[in-house]
């Protein structure tokens, strides 16, 4: 029934047990809906009446049979993952969360499934799987790094690569190096801590250690990869954009056969001196339509941190643009 632009939808799920799931704790996921859609659920049993704005009342009915066909399935989504579900069918006409939320990259030691949270990285994994050359370029809290590394764990997991290479630009960023305490390798080593970070939430501590001490996991700053030939290797470089153009053109020519390389970075954050061009922003002009090479891009729109991380690139990204268009 529709009248001056409002509607009432109802929507059976039949099952009983599975809409309790979906409806949370004491009605917590609806309530959830109702606050982010802006429209006006009841429930009975089974049940469900949705109120309000057509289009919001069409969305909130998509919203709440696809989550249901995930239950189905056996999907056990944790409460962020229903603000991933909002924002993606908010933006996307045409996503379907089973089609992103099922396609498990890795489970981990925690038995913690990782898996794409949006549009942006589904099409991003899609691209690791394909392309032995990809590129992804983004603000932070989107994925990209941590989506990567599971890529390259379960590569290394399925045999098929003989190991995992994660590097980092250590750019001094306020620092001097040489004022650092200790030798090159406790001088990096905080560079460097953001990957172990990930690597440790994916593999128990003593099974990434054994695998380093074989080397079939390697983590080290950039500049140990020159001269070097990486085959049958899985290479992540992590925050490319403080890449200098000469560092960028040696990673990405150590590259051997049966590799993949993975290249993360944000182009707004980049740390190096004035006068030097970044390597990332530099090679996404240099490299683009090359076959065999994939850039995928993500926005605000894909962060999957806290919601207040996205109003905060926001933020920076409005003024960064006012101060822009101040100086052309």
């Amino acid at each position: 029934m529709e009248k001056n632009g409002q509607t009432r939808k109802q929507i059976n799920l039949e099952d009983n047990s599975l809409a309790m799931l979906l409806f949370g704790e004491a009605g917590e996921n609806i309530k959830r809906f109702e606050k982010k859609l802006g429209v006006a659920i009841d429930t009975r049993g089974a049940l469900v009446t949705v109120s309000g704005d057509a289009q919001k009342a069409a969305l909130t009915e998509r919203l709440i049979l696809e989550l249901y066909a995930l239950l189905k399935k056996g999907y056990q989504f944790h409460p962020n993952d229903l603000d991933y579900a909002i924002k993606m069918l908010s933006s996307e006409k045409d996503a379907h969360l089973s089609d992103i939320f099922m396609d498990t990259v890795l489970v981990s030691f925690k038995k913690k499934s990782v898996a794409p949270k949006g549009v942006a990285q589904k099409r991003y994994i899609e691209a690791i799987r394909k392309f032995d050359i990809v590129f992804g370029i983004g603000p932070a809290g989107t994925g990209k790094t941590y989506l990567a590394m599971a890529m390259a764990v379960a590569g290394l997991m399925n045999k098929e690569v003989d190991r995992i290479i994660l590097t980092r630009p250590a750019v001094e960023a306020g620092e001097k190096l040489g004022f650092l305490p200790g030798d090159i390798v406790a001088k990096v080593d905080p560079y460097l801590r953001p990957l172990y970070d990930a690597l440790h939430d994916m593999m128990d501590l003593e099974r990434a250690q054994k695998l380093m001490e074989r080397g079939a996991i390697e983590v080290a700053p950039l500049a140990f990869m020159r001269g070097r030939t990486l085959n049958d290797s899985f290479v992540v470089l992590d925050e490319a954009q403080n890449t200098t153009l000469e560092q960028m053109k040696m990673f990405l020519t150590r590259l051997g056969f049966g590799s993949k390389a993975v290249i993360t970075g944000d182009v707004t954050q980049v740390d190096l001196p004035l006068a030097k061009p970044s390597g990332l922003v530099e090679a996404q002009k240099i490299l683009q339509g090359i076959a065999g090479i994939e850039m995928v891009f993500f926005s605000e729109i894909d962060v999957v941190r806290h919601p207040l991380v996205t109003e905060v690139i926001k933020a920076f990204e409005k003024t960064e643009s006012r101060r822009r268009n101040k100086d052309v």
